[in-house]
This record gives C-alpha cells, structure tokens and sequence, in this order.
C-alpha cells in the first residue's frame, strides 16, 4: 500500500492542487505554542493557521482528508483558549484527523483522546525525548489510531545536528518496532520530490518501506509557494512530484532486495552530511 502523503496549506487553491495531484491529507497547522522559542533561529516553517483556515479548506476539498495539527495540551490563558475548546472548534470546522504536537507524558496523550471522543481520528506526534521514554504506556492507551515521528523536534531534543541521524541510528527503527508490535499505524519526517534534498528522497521513501511506515508529509521543498508563484506551475510540480513518487514507490514494494544496501547508503551519506 502506498504512503499516505500530507501537504500542509492553508490556501485553498493550493488544497485543490494537491488533492487533485493525488494527495491523502491536507494538513492545517494551528501550532505555535512554544515552537518559536525551541526552534529559534532554524530554517523551519511555523504557520500558525486559524480555525477559519480550517472551515476554508474543508470547504475546499472532498477526497482528500483534512488533518489540523493542534497545540499542545495547555489551559486557556487570557489571550488564547484550553486545548479541549480548541480541539471542540477544529473538529466542528471540519478536522478528520487531529494531530496532537510536543507531549511529553502518557496522560497529555489520553486527555487528547479523551477530548476527541471517536470525533476524529487521532494521532501524537512523538517529538520528544520524554515521549520516547514511556512510549510503551502510551501505545497501550486505547483509541490510538495512528502515531507520527517528528524528526525535527526529536532530533533537537536529543542535541542532533541533523533530524535524520535518527533514522541512521536505529532510533526510529525501534521506535517502528514498538508501534509495529501494538499493532498502530505510523509514519516518520518528511520527503522532497525525487531527486531533491539533502538526504535525497528516493533514500528516506526505501526506509519507510523497509520500516513498515505508512505515511510521510510533503516538504516545503516539495514544492515551495514562496518561491514559485505561478499556478500553472505549482500544478506541474504537484502532479509531476507525485506520480514520480508513486512510480518510485511501485519499484519499491516489489524490489525489497536493495533494503539492507539503501540502510547502509543512507548511514554513510548522513555520516558525510554531519
């Protein structure tokens, strides 16, 4: 089975594109909470999206899924509302599927599910070196539907200079072990269109399947909106983009021989990056 690719957005017009191009799930991004301070100074994107954008897209689309990741669980503050208001209004504007970020304990994890209520689906983002830690309690919670690894945070909470050292040093192997073994869902980071990226992508989609991964998100590299601004040729790099990683992905699934030689080319071109 192909991966479940995600695209985060918060413009329609790009939504459609994306869809259209054959992608699973359209991720909105409320998060903000916190980000700025732990990801100061990096490269990263911070889109701080809005409950509009969420209604916006739903209204957009129709195959494809609309995933909101939310903040992490905290009170309402005097500017800003509690996570269960928060969650209430995302799944009342249309959310599918909700992505809890940044936990760090087994109970931020079943009050997120508890709040859900079988609403939506669900699924933690483990970004955290004290997630990582009791991460057997909390695939035993019930009412998990999937679980993602963000390298990016994780990598940061472990002093890592590059995110996918942890896919290079077994880390994310155990931790697909874990989530295999409990029988969840799971994907990891994201991948650039073939041929791009540090680590190139044709690399990081042979991991996901020698790892049993079932999703993964779009990078901004994919396709960059702030750099290309032609929609004609945004459509063409989406719809190019992602017939030529499902042609990559159909090599994939049927040449699982190369598996050991790909673990060992991507440790050593990591080894080389950092």
């Amino acid at each position: 089975m192909s991966l479940k690719l995600m695209y985060i957005t918060n413009r329609a017009d790009i939504a459609q594109i994306a869809e259209t191009s054959g992608v699973d799930r359209i991720f909105v991004d409320m998060e903000y909470i916190g980000k700025s301070l732990r990801q100061g100074g990096m490269d990263t994107v911070q889109n701080c999206h809005t409950i509009e954008d969420i209604k916006y897209i739903s209204e957009s689309i129709s195959t494809a899924d609309l995933l909101v990741r939310v903040n992490p669980i905290h009170d309402e503050t005097g500017d800003y509302v509690s996570s269960e208001e928060e969650i209430n209004h995302v799944i009342e504007n249309g959310a599918n599927i909700i992505m809890l970020p940044y936990f760090k304990k087994v109970a931020e994890v079943e009050k997120f599910i508890k709040i859900v209520n079988h609403r939506a689906k669900v699924i933690p983002l483990l970004e955290t070196p004290e997630a990582v830690e009791v991460i057997d309690d909390i695939l035993q919670l019930e009412g998990l539907d999937e679980i993602f690894v963000g390298l990016n945070d994780l990598s940061l909470g472990y002093g890592k200079k590059f995110m996918f050292e942890l896919l290079s040093d077994g880390t994310v192997e155990n931790l697909c072990y874990k989530f295999k073994k409990a029988n969840v869902p799971y994907g990891f980071g994201g991948i650039a269109a073939l041929g791009k990226g540090i680590l190139p992508a044709e690399k990081i989609i042979t991991e996901h399947y020698r790892l049993g991964s079932s999703c993964a998100i779009l990078s901004r590299s994919f396709c960059n909106i702030d750099q290309v601004k032609h929609m004609g040729e945004i459509s063409k790099i989406f719809l190019n983009g992602v017939k030529e990683i499902r042609d990559f992905e159909k090599e994939v699934s049927i040449h699982s021989t190369f598996f050991s030689k790909n673990q060992k080319e991507v440790k050593e071109i990591v080894q080389r990056i950092i």
